[in-house]
């Protein structure tokens, strides 16, 4: 039987104010990012007070992996959820079924390869990744239990975009933040009652993961706007080809920030066996940073998720002044978000490192000079990401490739290695800020040429 359409009236996505539309999918999206981040802030916390500075090294260390599983479910989801929106907009229904099937085996299937490279390869991997000979042994625990729900971390993401797609947000939501409270029960559980260190926490985040997969697999054989017959979800190298099309420009963002993670790690360990600091200060310090910029940034990427769908549809239907308005309103709420966390990380960095554990007072001294000087064009870090996604939310891949590719590989990865050849650890600091400023300039620059275009095709009211 063919993919059939359940509904037939107009959809909301073409007719709802845009302002509507853009709370009703980008509040839950932004709870639901924000609760995923919050998966590595929790057991940061609990690895933090239950084990100490070398438990947070070592999940920093791992951080690299929980990034390429992201950029891998934005592939499949994204890519998915865009493919699918424009072929609803252009009334192309069966398609569209193909497109949301195809995506949830992608994510299947990566997911499962990686969790076997990642088993195959984990002390070369953890090395790699800047592991100390003191944190090691942290990493290969916590990494050892974590890659098995790698495959359920990639099916949760990608597939809530899928959710997201067909027009269920809040159970989009819904997914991450079960899947969260139980890590975070659990991580109490295991670390504090039964003392089981870094591994309990490792166990915890599998189980979560597990629970919220569940969830979207449920939802699933429940789709609302088309039917998935089993026949959607047959791999399709057309499909995929298209899906990873429109998927590359977030995954190349997130496997961009993987690599900048990855040589981050290195620099921080090299130089900071150098400095007053040592090595595993730096490394630490970095970890929780990173984590806590992801919250900001989860906002951010939250808001371009639940702008996706109204501007895939909306260009796949010709509606361009729709379009435009919600990229603009887009920006405008991340702008104020981006403000906001930019005041926190510049006056509140002592406080904020202080929740995940005590140290010494050079370990905080560290993080003070960091957060501050790595975090400091926070204020407009938003561009990017909502960008990179527009283009992608309109089919246009190429664009949006080329501008994950800017602020991450163009101009922070170059810098990384460059500036701490002269100014050592302050080196690494002042990458990131440069970088940033110039990934804004071309950001603002690909906007506004964008945004000219969509308003010559308006039609005339």
């Amino acid at each position: 039987m063919k993919p059939q359409m359940i509904k037939q009236e107009a959809n909301p996505l073409g007719v709802k104010p845009v302002s509507v539309l853009l709370a009703e999918f980008a509040i839950p999206s932004i709870i639901a990012m924000l609760v995923s981040a919050l998966y590595n802030i929790v057991d940061q916390f609990f690895i933090g007070h239950s084990v100490g500075m070398l438990g947070n090294a070592a999940t920093n260390v791992a951080f690299p992996l929980t990034i390429s599983c992201t950029a891998i479910s934005l592939l499949c989801g994204i890519g998915g959820a865009a493919n699918f929106n424009l072929n609803m907009g252009r009334g192309n229904t069966q398609k569209a079924a193909k497109y949301a099937g195809n995506a949830v085996s992608m994510c299947v299937v990566i997911g499962i390869l990686l969790c076997i490279a990642t088993r195959l390869f984990l002390r070369p991997m953890m090395e790699a990744f800047g592991a100390t000979d003191q944190t090691l042994a942290y990493s290969l625990t916590y990494t050892g239990i974590t890659s098995f729900g790698f495959p359920f971390l990639i099916f949760t993401t990608g597939g809530s975009n899928l959710v997201r797609a067909d027009g269920s947000p809040r159970f989009s939501m819904l997914c991450t933040l079960a899947g969260a409270a139980v890590n975070t029960v659990l991580d109490a559980l295991f670390l504090i009652v039964f003392d089981m260190g870094i591994a309990g926490a490792a166990l915890a985040t599998v189980i979560g993961q597990a629970v919220s997969a569940v969830l979207v697999a449920f939802y699933l054989t429940r789709y609302k706007t088309v039917r998935l017959e089993r026949a959607c979800f047959r791999p399709d190298a057309a499909l995929w080809g298209n899906i990873a099309k429109l998927g590359m420009s977030p995954c190349i963002n997130q496997l961009a920030m993987m690599a900048v993670q990855i040589v981050m790690n290195n620099v921080l360990t090299f130089y900071g066996e150098q400095s007053q600091y040592g090595s595993d200060i730096p490394l630490a310090c970095a970890g929780i940073i990173s984590k806590v910029g992801m919250l900001f940034f989860s906002i951010v990427i939250g808001i371009s998720q639940g702008m996706q769908p109204i501007v895939s549809f909306n260009y796949g239907a010709e509606q361009f002044g729709r379009v435009r308005e919600a990229v603009w309103k887009s920006i405008a709420c991340a702008t104020v978000i981006s403000v906001l966390a930019f005041l926190c990380f510049q006056i509140f960095p002592r406080q904020i490192i202080g929740v995940f554990g005590q140290a010494s007072e050079e370990y905080f001294q560290f993080a003070e000079r960091y957060f501050r000087i790595y975090m400091f064009f926070t204020f407009a870090n938003q561009f990017q990401p909502i960008v990179a996604n527009m283009y992608t939310s309109i089919g246009k891949a190429a664009a949006g490739a080329l501008m994950s590719l800017t602020r991450q590989i163009l101009f922070l990865l170059p810098l990384l290695v460059l500036l701490p050849r002269f100014f050592g650890l302050d080196g690494a600091m002042y990458a990131a800020p440069a970088a940033d400023f110039v990934a804004f300039l071309i950001a603002g620059a690909m906007l506004l040429r964008e945004m000219g275009s969509l308003k010559k095709q308006e039609k005339p009211a």
